[in-house]
């Protein structure tokens, strides 16, 4: 869809004010990977935390278009890590509050809000965009928009903070892009030996771009491995418990139609250890591998994570569009409380 998109926009480069918007990424990644995401449009949904930096990274990357969908009002807290929401936005809906400061951030890009729910739009509205980013969204929710975008050949990410811990998920289909790859070059017969022209032969090296491929899988798939099967199983054992947290909030927020609470902090917490122990029981693990002390760390949106958690998405969300270097291939789970992340990949085959 970004080549079509290209192809239509007839291969015309970039303006001369566009040119010194954009050199630096220009320099980084290509005139012709930066021409790819002035081609392109990204519809995000969700504008919390969360929402708020990935919009920010793909607003001064230089997309076409963003549209921010959300139906939410915003509540006293958002203005805590929201930074798009002025103070004294209150009752008012989340994405028409962060609509001025979003488009101050980068004129060239045209920024829409949307106040529509997800869970009403049709599958057609979904075609008119090149990615699809999904926050703040039951597993409902994203396992029937990655099915749409799937089909159609969408990029589809998934995010979400919860407390101190922060995931990210794509799904990119069948997705090309190419690399760099350093080699020796083949250098020709100095006129003279010495120690000089030993080292000019040592020093010479050459980029060239490879291409290549990488499939990926369904957020459903993803989320339906068991231990029903050996590989399966094995697969499980291997995963980082990270994976099994977010399956517990997913589990929460679909239940509750909500994320864990501060204002109901003694009985969040109750229903998070309930959750954890019938959601490992069904995946076949024990209910030790998340102690006690994980829910403590799952309430709210922490700024500081939603800036580390927005950086790796936005970056993909990049990457995926101009078609430049390796994405992350399929979970990037981040833990706040240890200040790392990790990339996990969770597929059937």
């Amino acid at each position: 869809m970004v080549e079509e998109k290209e192809a239509e926009a007839g291969g015309g480069g970039i303006s001369e004010e566009e040119a010194a918007q954009y050199d630096r990424q220009i320099r980084l990644w290509g005139l012709e990977a930066q021409k790819r995401l002035r081609a392109s449009r990204v519809l995000l949904v969700g504008m919390k935390g969360l929402g708020a930096e990935v919009a920010k990274n793909l607003i001064l990357a230089g997309v076409k278009a963003l549209t921010m969908l959300d139906h939410h009002k915003v509540l006293p807290e958002d203005t805590q890590t929201q930074f798009l929401i002025p103070l004294g936005s209150a009752g008012k809906n989340r994405a028409e509050a962060s609509l001025e400061r979003a488009q101050d951030l980068n004129p060239m890009v045209d920024v829409k809000a949307d106040q529509g729910d997800v869970e009403q739009k049709p599958e057609e509205f979904f075609t008119h965009f090149d990615v699809v980013c999904l926050t703040c969204c039951s597993q409902e929710v994203l396992t029937k928009v990655d099915q749409i975008c799937h089909e159609n050949g969408i990029k589809f990410f998934a995010g979400d903070v919860f407390g101190y811990h922060g995931y990210m998920f794509a799904d990119l289909g069948e997705h090309d892009f190419v690399e760099e790859k350093t080699k020796p070059a083949r250098a020709s017969q100095p006129a003279e030996d010495g120690p000089g022209a030993k080292k000019a032969k040592l020093d010479l090296m050459e980029t060239t771009m490879v291409k290549k491929r990488l499939a990926f899988c369904l957020w459903k798939e993803a989320l339906g491995i068991s231990c029903s099967t050996q590989k399966g199983q094995g697969t499980l054992w291997r995963t980082a418990p990270d994976y099994f947290l977010l399956r517990v909030l997913l589990k929460f927020r679909s239940e509750k139609g909500r994320d864990p609470s501060p204002q109901g902090y003694a009985e969040d917490t109750e229903t998070l250890l309930q959750t954890r122990t019938g959601v490992l029981e069904s995946l076949g693990v024990g209910a030790d591998l998340l102690p006690d002390d994980f829910a403590s760390c799952c309430f709210s949106e922490m700024a500081s994570v939603c800036a580390v958690v927005g950086g790796v998405l936005g970056q993909e969300v990049v990457k995926a569009l101009s078609q430049r270097d390796a994405p992350l291939n399929n979970f990037f789970f981040f833990d706040g409380m240890k200040g790392s992340g990790i990339v996990e990949r969770l597929a059937p085959s």
